[in-house]
């Protein structure tokens, strides 16, 4: 099982402390550095010293990085017109000589679209859908030829298509627990399906659901990664573990419930029941951007024992 590391930059974090964890995500041999795209505090706390963008982020940590993955969970479909994030994504996958990979989501958080001017548009899964077919076949369109698209939210016209990413193909994921629409989509669109913040039996349930979506349209459903997106809070003993959870303003007990918390031996059995659900990927949420040295316990004691 591949662990990865996921950051929420919007709850505090400025440029510096980011590039000091997707280092030590480097140095300490987890597979990928990835964001969230948020605008806006969420729960306590001011935010301070206020957002960054993922992308202009991952462009910055593209250059000062060498081997990790970069990505997003997930982009915000409402922040950016679809063929100007295709240029953008495109141009930091060759910033990073082709290390990046593409979550995509319909955006949910109302209250940093209104802080900050954004339109909130009501239509937002028909919207995403589009996204996703305007992205991904301006990067399949062959070079030398122009993308056409009429959609009902969406159109383009004599596309050049340009740039191309580094990479032939950039990996694209599609996540959310969606019963319906949202396994269709990751059947025609999606390289990975991700679920967030999920019991085992849910994530079971949904990986089902995106199977069963991948074999109706065509798709060998084994084609996909599956993942999960789960807190993390890992402690050499209690006391570690209560002052990690204490310091994102958690409580033990919940956290063990619904994330990766407790001693190495608890995360590595419960990753276990996770695996066997048909996870193969972990994005460790990690709250804490200064508490460098929880990486290195998992990296230690925790990821040696998922080889």
């Amino acid at each position: 099982m591949e662990l990865r590391v996921f950051t929420e930059p919007q709850q505090g974090a400025s440029y510096d402390t980011l590039l000091k964890v997707a280092k030590a995500t480097e140095d300490l041999g987890f597979d990928a550095f990835f964001r969230s795209d948020h605008y806006l505090v969420m729960g306590d706390g001011d935010g301070m010293p206020g957002p960054t963008d993922a992308w202009i982020t991952l462009a910055g940590l593209a250059r000062e990085t060498s081997r990790i993955r970069l990505g997003t969970l997930m982009t915000a479909g409402t922040f950016r017109l679809p063929g100007v994030l295709a240029i953008q994504v495109a141009q930091v996958d060759a910033m990073s000589g082709g290390r990046v990979e593409f979550g995509l989501g319909s955006g949910w958080y109302e209250a940093e679209h209104t802080a900050y001017g954004i339109p909130f548009p009501k239509a937002r899964m028909s919207r995403l859908e589009e996204q996703l077919e305007v992205i991904t076949g301006l990067w399949n369109t062959e070079p030398g030829q122009t993308f056409q698209y009429q959609g009902q939210h969406y159109q383009l016209t004599d596309s050049p298509a340009l740039p191309k990413p580094h990479q032939p193909h950039i990996p694209v994921l599609v996540g959310g627990m969606g019963a319906q629409r949202t396994p269709r989509l990751a059947a025609r669109f999606a390289d990975e399906f991700n679920c967030p913040f999920v019991s085992v039996e849910e994530a079971r349930q949904q990986f089902g659901r995106v199977r069963e979506a991948a074999r109706e349209h065509g798709r060998d459903a084994d084609e996909l990664v599956y993942s999960n997106a789960l807190v993390a809070c890992v402690g050499r003993d209690e006391d570690q573990i209560a002052r990690r959870a204490r310091a994102i303003g958690r409580e033990v007990p919940e956290l063990r419930e619904n994330g990766l918390a407790g001693s190495p031996a608890e995360v590595v059995d419960k990753l276990g029941h996770y695996r066997e659900a048909g996870a193969s990927r972990v994005y460790l949420q990690v709250l804490d951007l200064h508490d460098l040295d929880h990486l290195e316990l998992i990296a230690d004691q925790v990821a040696p024992q998922l080889s």
